[in-house]
């Protein structure tokens, strides 16, 4: 049996159950039912609102320095009302992806469930991107499946029978808008129209446009259109074909064709070479890692019942599910972003099951862990062209966000808040208490780090990376100030993501705001510590590497409270909310490289801390990022144990029945169980950390190697420095490894207590013993 497939016995009787597929732009997640079959379609760029005049903002330095001034004398209520007068903007129209349609089929009711057991199947086969169901009833078997084709730009299914003239449905169109408009071409074919326009996150009269067309073809039987559906009866054989285009920067092209275009090409080359090139495009980046944990015998159980059976047993016995949650990450990733994606992941990948939307969560980007966390995975695992959607998205931001740092803080260079959109939105949000957090671009920016890191393509650091970390260095060289009593240069005003402090009595309340959070230090230090050394590697900008070498020295250090915890803020306040579901400051740890057990003893004992101080919260914010964050944490601690219970407690009990992750209702105004896909990625990189960590230079193999995986392997997995490694292991130990190295220079491997240090060639490839000597 296939280890790697999500399959069920049951119908999805909702969209938390459905299958999704992807190919990178449009997104479907597939319920399927004996009698019925529902495709909640979706596509990157349907978002609602526009782009909005930036608002003239009064002060600039001048009042940036007055409200400095009351918070380094401590009247925090002061320098927050004078945050709020200046630097809060008022709501416009920032808008939020929508679903666009609904696809319903509904089957001929002589090919229903007869009712008997184990008479309907339905799975999503991860090796291969093939959705599929099989529904045996009435003297007769009904088969469907159905895929997202990146190479060919559409959604394709096919429906069979098991006997002649046994594919009868009606299909038909419901759309996510109230402008969605369906209408029929020819008798086997439906185009619509609709555009993404709501009233909670903009006017409800702007948002970009869509258009598509649904196509019918059917060997023998009948087809025929009529009052917006299309009826199949009596077929042998029916194929479905779904095209969708938007005109978001279009800019005059003729993107109403488009579809029809599609289409063509792809009736012209038949279902089966559709299918074939679909399977041979997405395997090329999915079977780049494999990984096995051991077995179980559980693979024989349907998926929501081995979620079920986790969250019971503590997952021990069913390694194998920890295996296919890694590999889902992987086909999310793959199937959410690929190289040519017009937009990076959002809240909930491309996916949309509308609950965001209809209340005050948006589907959008949230730069203080969501977006970032999308993308944890995606170089580790091996799949770094689908971080190339991120690094483009990210260079758009900082030329929107030049006139942000010009018109708001009177400063060159680039910034970015707590989320943004579509539409260059780099304001702070419209409360400061949660919106105000300078270094949210920053934090996303450092990903143009990561994927340098692990490319060492120097073309990349100089034509992207650099010249957009560059102007994130001007601004914060500008923007930062010398704290009066510390003579550190730091941040602010600015929060913490979303927490909260006592600077005093409690009785006196809360604030947010403060001088120099710990999470913009780590920041900026990480930022102008990369910039100094591009800059050094590709000598230029000499100017600019004295002000970095003689900024780095007034930094703020990390500092560790009277509790033995990681300072959160410049001062050892007191936490207002300590079961709070963040961890920003923790970034030293993961996925930075400030703080680790090795070169940061005294630092790691404190985050230790800060981790066990939160997990004993009985009012902890249960969420799946935060689970993920515990996991890498300890992942990063080397404390395989507790990284596994954490990774366990996110797949048992904050997953849906499709693996999809979520957060609790009631949590950050959650009105459900709402469905947020960071948990998905956060969890896969878990895993991938537990098996492999690396710095510059530094490979660490098993550094977190919990007993439940105690043999397996895993293959294809990358390292930070351009290199690939294969890992295999018996009995909790090493047994061998392979690196292939694409990039000369020195490598230090470790493993256990062993340790080895060589010059590696381009291209080169060396077998490792258990003891790390070279074969």
């Amino acid at each position: 049996m296939n280890d790697f497939k999500l399959w069920y016995s049951t119908p999805a009787s909702g969209w938390s159950q459905g299958l999704p597929l992807g190919n990178g732009r449009i997104g479907a997640v597939v319920m399927a039912a004996p009698n019925r079959e529902v495709w909640s379609m979706s596509e990157a760029t349907y978002w609602s609102g526009q782009t909005d005049p930036e608002p003239a903002f009064a002060g600039g330095k001048d009042v940036l320095e007055e409200m400095r001034r009351h918070f380094f004398a401590g009247d925090y209520e002061a320098g927050d009302r004078l945050a709020k007068r200046y630097l809060q903007p008022k709501k416009q129209n920032f808008g939020t992806n929508l679903g666009v349609c609904e696809v319903v089929i509904a089957f001929a009711e002589q090919n229903q469930e007869s009712g008997e057991a184990g008479s309907f199947r339905r799975e999503l086969d991860l090796t291969s991107a093939v959705a599929g169901a099989v529904c045996q009833g009435n003297g007769s078997t009904l088969y469907r499946e159905v895929f997202a084709s990146h190479a060919d730009h559409l959604v394709a299914s096919r429906i069979w029978s098991g006997h002649p003239g046994g594919v009868s449905f009606t299909l038909g169109l419901k759309g996510g808008t109230a402008s969605f408009s369906v209408s029929g071409v020819d008798d086997g074919t439906l185009e619509f129209k609709g555009r993404a326009i709501e009233a909670i996150h903009s006017n409800g009269a702007c948002g970009v446009w869509a258009k598509g067309l649904v196509k019918v073809s059917v060997s023998d039987g009948t087809v025929h259109s009529r009052d917006g559906r299309i009826t199949v009866t009596g077929a042998d054989e029916a194929q479905i074909y779904f095209a969708v285009s938007t005109d978001y920067r279009r800019n005059g092209a003729d993107w109403e064709a488009e579809s029809c275009h599609t289409l063509e090409q792809a009736i012209a080359k038949g279902y089966d070479q559709l299918r074939k090139e679909h399977i041979a495009d997405y395997t090329q980046q999915y079977s780049k890692v494999n990984i096995q944990l051991g077995l179980s015998g559980k693979t024989s159980l349907p998926t929501d019942q081995r979620i079920q059976l986790l969250a019971k047993e503590g997952g021990v016995d069913d390694p194998q599910l920890f295996a296919l949650f890694l590999q889902y990450g992987r086909y999310l990733t793959i199937a959410g972003s690929r190289g040519d994606s017009p937009l990076p992941m959002h809240l909930q990948g491309i996916w949309n099951d509308g609950e965001a939307c209809r209340m005050g969560w948006s589907c959008d980007y949230h730069l203080d862990i969501n977006t970032q966390m999308n993308y944890y995975p995606t170089e580790i695992t091996n799949l770094g062209d689908s971080h190339l959607p991120l690094m483009r998205y990210i260079e758009d931001l900082a030329q929107a966000g030049r006139s942000t740092a010009r018109n708001l803080y009177g400063s060159e260079g680039w910034v970015a808040h707590v989320f943004s959109n579509i539409w260059g939105f780099t304001l702070p949000g419209w409360e400061t208490s949660w919106g105000l957090n300078v270094t949210g671009g920053l934090w996303l920016a450092t990903h143009l780090i990561e994927h340098y890191e692990y490319s060492r393509n120097r073309e990349f650091l100089e034509r992207q990376a650099y010249p957009v970390l560059k102007e994130a260095a001007v601004f914060f060289l500008d923007y930062m100030s010398i704290h009066p009593k510390y003579g550190w240069l730091v941040t602010g005003p600015s929060n913490s993501p979303e927490n909260s402090f006592y600077p005093g009595d409690p009785g006196e309340g809360a604030q947010q705001l403060s001088m120099g959070p710990t999470m913009d230090q780590i920041l900026v230090h990480e930022l102008f510590e990369f910039c100094l050394k591009s800059a050094e590697l590709l000598k230029r900008d000499e100017e600019l590497q004295q002000k970095l070498h003689e900024a780095i020295f007034k930094l703020p250090p990390l500092q560790i409270g009277k509790r033995g915890q990681l300072q959160e803020w410049l001062e050892d306040y007191a936490e207002a909310q300590p079961e709070h579901r963040h961890l920003s400051h923790l970034f030293a740890l993961y996925p930075g490289n400030q703080i680790t057990p090795d070169r940061t003893p005294e630092l790691s004992r404190a985050v230790r801390v800060t981790l066990e101080n939160r997990m004993l919260q009985d009012e902890l914010e249960d969420v799946e990022f935060t689970a993920a964050l515990f996991g890498l944490g300890f992942a990063r601690l080397h404390d395989g144990e507790k990284a596994y219970k954490h990774v366990s407690h996110l797949i048992g009990s904050l997953c849906f029945d499709n693996l999809f992750t979520y957060s609790k209702s009631g949590i950050a105004g959650a009105e459900s169980n709402i469905f947020v896909i960071d948990g998905n990625f956060g969890g896969t990189a878990v895993i991938a950390e537990m098996l492999l960590q690396s710095r510059a230079h530094e490979i660490h193999l098993l550094p977190a190697l919990p007993e439940a995986w105690n043999t397996g392997s895993v293959s294809g997995l990358r390292a930070k420095g351009n290199a690939e490694v294969d890992i295999f292991w018996e009995e909790g130990q090493l047994s061998t490894a392979q690196l292939r190295t694409f990039t000369p220079g020195m490598v230090t491997v470790r493993s256990g207590g062993h340790r080895i240090t060589f010059y590696a060639e381009a291209d080169g490839s060396y077998t490792l013993n258990r003891r790390l000597e070279r074969l």
